[in-house]
C-alpha cells in the first residue's frame, strides 16, 4: 500500500485520534458568535441522527457508578460500539460559553454506523469512587460486558484514544472479554508496566530513575476532595446539572520549571499546595497509592491497571507511537511482544504507525512539521481512514478495508523525511554495528577529544567529571511529555549544553555515504564513582555538517539497579570499574553523507529525571545529596560502546561501518 499524506478532516479527526490532553481544556476558551452557532448546529445534527443518552450512571459490582454518555445511530438496529474511557472532562455542555461541547467525534462515528460511548474513570468528574491511574481493569471488563449485551449493540466493542485515554486498554484486553474486538492505542506508554528489559511501570521510571512528568500531571489529577452529587440523584437532574457544573477543578498555575527543584521529591505536590492523593499518600485503591515510595519491581505495580508481559494479549491492535514521545522503547517492545506471543491469527492482526512528533501530536503534523527546532518535512497521514478501516474490519466484519493492505509497520524516517513501511521492526535488512568510545582522557565538552571509533583503544584513559546534584545538567528538548513549562519535547541543537564540563561528548567521523539508523541503540558503559550510588545518562544525536547537533533519544541508568530490577541493590565501591548496559534507545533517522553520529554521557538530565542524590538512600525522602566524582572507562579491557541498528538497502552498503 502507498502511504498517503493527505490532510485530516478538521475537528472530527482530531477529536477521535487525539482524544486526551485537549478534552479537559477545550471548554476553557472563549468562542466567537460563529463558533457558538457551529456548536448548536452540531448538536442539532447529532440529535437528528443519533439516540442520545447522557449521564447514564453505569453501576459496577462494588456499587460505584461510572458516568457514561451514549450516542447510537437511529437507523442501525444493532451497531458496533466505539468505547472511549478517559480521566479528562468530556461534559456534553460547555459551561464557560453556555453552548454544547464539540460533538465532532460523536457525529463522525454515528455517521459511519457506530455507537460512540464515552465514560469517565472512577474518581473523576461525575464518576464515583476513588481515583487510581488507569482506573480498574475490572471496571473496563464490566463496561465491555454491559455494552456488548445491550439490545442495540452487535456485541462487538472497540476502543480508541491517546495517552490516558489509551493506556488502560492493554490491561483490560488481557482479561479476554469475548466482546472486546479491537483496540487502537495511541501514545500508550503509561499503560506499559514491565515488558522485556523495560521496568518503567507506566512511564514512572527509566533505568530506575523517576520520570518527573507524573509529578506535574498528578497535581491536576489526584483530586479526591471534590464536589459530588448524592448517590441517587436522578439522571435527568444530572443532565440538567451538567449545564451548570462540569466538575472541572481550576487549580492555581504552577511554575514547574521551579517547583520540580524542591526537595524532598515526595513533598513537591504538597509544596505547591496541591491535593493529597496517590502520588504520596496511602489511598483505598487496588494499588494502595504512595507511588513515589515504590521501587521498579514493587508488588503494588502488579495490582493495578498496568499491562505486564506475563499477561495474555490476544486482541487485534492498531498501535500509534511517536519518536519524541516519552516511551518509544517500551512501546515498540510491547508491539513486538504482542506479535510474538498472540495466537497466530491475532499476531498477524497488529499494525504499528510511528510518527516523528511529540506526545499525541499525530494530527498536528503539517506540510512542514517542526518538532522542537528541527524540520521533519511533511509528516501528515490519513489517520482517519486508517482508524475507521481498522474498526470496519474488526467491528463490522468488512474485509476490503484500507487496513487489509496496510503494512505491519509504517514508520517515519527523520532526516530522509519520508514515511517508510516494513513487515517487522526493526525493518528487514537491519544489521548491528558497534562504535567504541575513545579519547585521550579529555572528552569533556564539545571541544574535547572524545570519539566513536571502529575499535576499542588499547590503553584506558578514563574521562572524569564531577556530578553535583545541586547543579545538574538541565533537560533541553527530548522524548518527554507532560512537564508543564519545565521541559519542551522535541529536537533542539544541543551545542549550548555541550559547553558544560560535566558532559562527555563522543562523535564519529563524518559518514561517507547516506546511512539509515532504524532500530534499537544499546549503550554499554564501563564506569566508576566515589559515590555509593549515582546515575549515568546517554543522549544520541545527529550532527549536521554545520555543527548543529539534534537529539534523537535519551536514557538513564541508576547504578543501584544495574544488575536488574528484580535483584538485590548493587552498591558501588570507590576505585572499582562496573559494566552497565542501558536499556535500548530507539529511533529512525537518516544520516546523509557528511553527518556524524554523537553521544553525550553525563550523570543527570533534570527535570526529565529526578536527581540522584548519590547517598544510597531512598532518594525520594532526602533533602541533601553528596557530590560524586564519576568516570567513563574505555579500552580493550573496558570496551565502552554504542551498538546501533543500520538498515542497508540495496546490494552494497552505503559506507563502511564497524560490525558487531
Amino acid at each position: 500500500m502507498k502511504i498517503s499524506a493527505r490532510h485530516l478532516v478538521p475537528g472530527a479527526l482530531a477529536a477521535l485520534v487525539v482524544f486526551s490532553g485537549v478534552l479537559h481544556a477545550q471548554q476553557q476558551t472563549g468562542l466567537t458568535a460563529a463558533e457558538k452557532q457551529h456548536r448548536w448546529d452540531m448538536e442539532s445534527e447529532l440529535q437528528s441522527i443519533a439516540v442520545v443518552e447522557r449521564k447514564v450512571m453505569l453501576p459496577m459490582p462494588d456499587g460505584v457508578r461510572l458516568a457514561t454518555d451514549i450516542y447510537r445511530p437511529k437507523h442501525v438496529e444493532r451497531a458496533p460500539v466505539i468505547w472511549v474511557r478517559t480521566p479528562y472532562n468530556f461534559n456534553f455542555w460547555d459551561v464557560h460559553n453556555g453552548v454544547p461541547a464539540d460533538m465532532s467525534a460523536q457525529i463522525a462515528a454515528v455517521r459511519r454506523g457506530y455507537a460512540y460511548v464515552v465514560q469517565n474513570e472512577r474518581g473523576h468528574f461525575f464518576s464515583e469512587g476513588n481515583y487510581d491511574i488507569l482506573g480498574s481493569r475490572t471496571d473496563g471488563y464490566n463496561t465491555i460486558d454491559w455494552l456488548s449485551k445491550q439490545s442495540w449493540s452487535n456485541g462487538k466493542v472497540g476502543t480508541t484514544g491517546c495517552s490516558s485515554t489509551a493506556e488502560y486498554q492493554m490491561g483490560v484486553a488481557a482479561l479476554g472479554h469475548p466482546g472486546y474486538a479491537a483496540m487502537n492505542v495511541q501514545g500508550f506508554g503509561a499503560g506499559v508496566g514491565r515488558v522485556g528489559p523495560y521496568y518503567e511501570q507506566g512511564n514512572w521510571y527509566r533505568g530506575g530513575a523517576v520520570q518527573m512528568l507524573f509529578i506535574a500531571w498528578l497535581y491536576g489529577e489526584q483530586n479526591q476532595v471534590r464536589p459530588m452529587f448524592p448517590p441517587n440523584t436522578p439522571r435527568e437532574d444530572l443532565i440538567r446539572a451538567s449545564k451548570s457544573f462540569d466538575l472541572a477543578q481550576h487549580l492555581p498555575p504552577v511554575d514547574w520549571a521551579q517547583a520540580l527543584w524542591h526537595l524532598p521529591v515526595q513533598d513537591i505536590i504538597r509544596h505547591v499546595d496541591g491535593p493529597r492523593g496517590i502520588f504520596e499518600t496511602a489511598m483505598p485503591i487496588e494499588t494502595g497509592g504512595r507511588m513515589i515510595q515504590r521501587t521498579p519491581n514493587d508488588p503494588a505495580w502488579y495490582r493495578g491497571g498496568l499491562y505486564h508481559d506475563d499477561m495474555k494479549l490476544d486482541l487485534p491492535g492498531l498501535w500509534f507511537m511517536s519518536w519524541y514521545d516519552v516511551s518509544i522503547g517500551p512501546n515498540l517492545a510491547l508491539y513486538n511482544h504482542a506479535r510474538r506471543t498472540a495466537s497466530p491469527a491475532i499476531a498477524d492482526e497488529q499494525w504499528a504507525i510511528i510518527a516523528p512528533v511529540a506526545h499525541c501530536a499525530y494530527t498536528r503534523a503539517t506540510a512542514d512539521t517542526i518538532v522542537g527546532e528541527r524540520s521533519m518535512g511533511d509528516a501528515r497521514l490519513d489517520y482517519n481512514e486508517i482508524v475507521y478501516g481498522f474498526f470496519d474490519r474488526f467491528l463490522k466484519g468488512e474485509r476490503n478495508t484500507q487496513i487489509a493492505s496496510l503494512p505491519k509497520v509504517t514508520y517515519y524516517t527523520m532526516g530522509m523525511n519520508k514515511w517508510q513501511t516494513s513487515d517487522t521492526w526493526p525493518p528487514p535488512g537491519a544489521q548491528q554495528a558497534t562504535f567504541y568510545l575513545a579519547s585521550g582522557g579529555r572528552a569533556n565538552t564539545l571541544n574535547g577529544d572524545g570519539a566513536l571509533a571502529a575499535s576499542a583503544p588499547d590503553a584506558d584513559k578514563p574521562d572524569a567529571f564531577t556530578y553535583d546534584p545541586t547543579n545538574p545538567v538541565l533537560s533541553y528538548g527530548g522524548n518527554v511529555c507532560c512537564t508543564g513549562n519545565a521541559v519542551q519535547a522535541g529536537a533542539f541543537d544541543q551545542r549550548r549544553m555541550e559547553a558544560r564540563d560535566d558532559i562527555l561528548v563522543y562523535t564519529t567521523e563524518p559518514f561517507k555515504g547516506g546511512t539509515e539508523l532504524s532500530g534499537p541503540i544499546v549503550p554499554t558503559l564501563y564506569v566508576s564513582s566515589d559515590a555509593k550510588d549515582t546515575d549515568f545518562t546517554v543522549k544520541v544525536l545527529d550532527v549536521y555538517p554545520d555543527g548543529r547537533a539534534y537529539n534523537l533519544d535519551e536514557s538513564i541508568q541508576r547504578l543501584r539497579y544495574r544488575d536488574g530490577y528484580d535483584k538485590p541493590l548493587a552498591w558501588m565501591e570507590s576505585g572499582k570499574v562496573y559494566k552497565v548496559a542501558l536499556q535500548p534507545l530507539n529511533t529512525s533517522n537518516y544520516f546523509p553523507a557528511g553527518h556524524r553520529l554523537r553521544i553525550e554521557v553525563s550523570s543527570s538530565n533534570f527535570p526529565r529525571f529526578d536527581r540522584n542524590l548519590n547517598t544510597g538512600g531512598n532518594n525520594y525522602d532526602e533533602s541533601r545529596g553528596v557530590v560524586a566524582h564519576n568516570a567513563v572507562h574505555h579500552s580493550k579491557q573496558y570496551p565502552s560502546q554504542l551498538t546501533i541498528t543500520v538498515v542497508k538497502r540495496g546490494a552494497a552498503p552505503s559506507q563502511a561501518l564497524p560490525q558487531k
